[in-house]
Formats: structure tokens, sequence, C-alpha cells
């Protein structure tokens, strides 16, 4: 009796491409939420003075062509002026106002309280890019004048 051994050839095994899960679908939306959302500010009247949240708007609305102003509560005033502040200095149009009561835990007493919240959406008005640099270029300007008026002397 002779044995033979005879060679098999492996079998290739496939794995399978893995489908996207609950997880990667929720990050991918976060992500895109995240970058979608880069223009939002979010006011506080307690923890910036009014005119930093006037620059930061200019600044986003250079970058972003438009910029959102979020607040809750007692905060909305400061975003309405702000608002104000830029649409009477000819920077900005009013593309968008939203208001809604946002449910939020009391820490004191711990139940469930309503607080307002608005957002409001500007967009660059078409003076804007020239309104900007009139005012950075003025420090120059003065600062050019000054320098005239040392050589005079």
């Amino acid at each position: 009796m002779t044995m033979e051994t005879v060679a098999v050839a492996p079998t290739p095994t496939t794995t399978p491409t893995p489908t996207p899960t609950t997880e990667t679908v929720n990050n991918d939306t976060a992500i895109a939420l995240a970058q979608q959302k880069k223009n939002r500010i979010q006011v506080s009247n307690t923890k910036k003075p009014l005119f930093f949240y006037v620059n930061l708007a200019k600044r986003y609305m250079q970058q972003y062509n438009e910029v959102e102003l979020s607040a809750l509560g007692m905060a909305i005033t400061t975003v309405v002026t702000i608002a104000e502040i830029l649409k009477n200095n000819g920077l900005a149009i009013e593309k968008k106002v939203l208001t809604s009561t946002v449910g939020m835990k009391d820490e004191n007493k711990g139940r469930q309280i309503q607080k307002a919240k608005i957002e409001i959406v500007l967009e660059k008005s078409e003076k804007f890019d020239s309104l900007m640099n009139a005012v950075s270029s003025a420090p120059e300007e003065e600062a050019a004048k000054d320098n005239k008026d040392d050589e005079k002397q």
C-alpha cells in the first residue's frame, strides 16, 4: 500500500469590504457641520467686550463673506447691537434672522427651563471691501502726514 501526497493549492479568502458604520456616518456629518459653522460667533454678554465681537465679525466676513451671530437669553441684546453697528456702518446686509427657544437644565434648581435664542446671518455689503481698505489705510496716511510735519520742522 503506497500513499501519495497530493498538494492542494490554498483557496483564496476574500475579506469583505467594510460597510460604513453608523459611527463613520455620524463622524462625517459632524465634520461637515463643523466645517459649515466655521463662520458662527456665539456671543456672550459677560465674557468679551462688545467691540471684540464687532471686529471678529468683520474678520469672519472678510474670510467667509458672511457671519452667523448666535446668542441665548440676556446676550440677545448684544447680538442685535453688533448686527446694527455693522449694518449702520455700511459693512453688512442682514440675510436671515431666526428666533427660537431652547430647553436647558437650570444649574441651581435642576429642572428644565426655556431660554430664548437668536441667530442673525449677515453678509458682506457691496461697499465692505472699500470701507475696510479705507479704515486700514487711514493709520498709514496719518503716519505719513506726521512724518512730513516732522521733516518741515
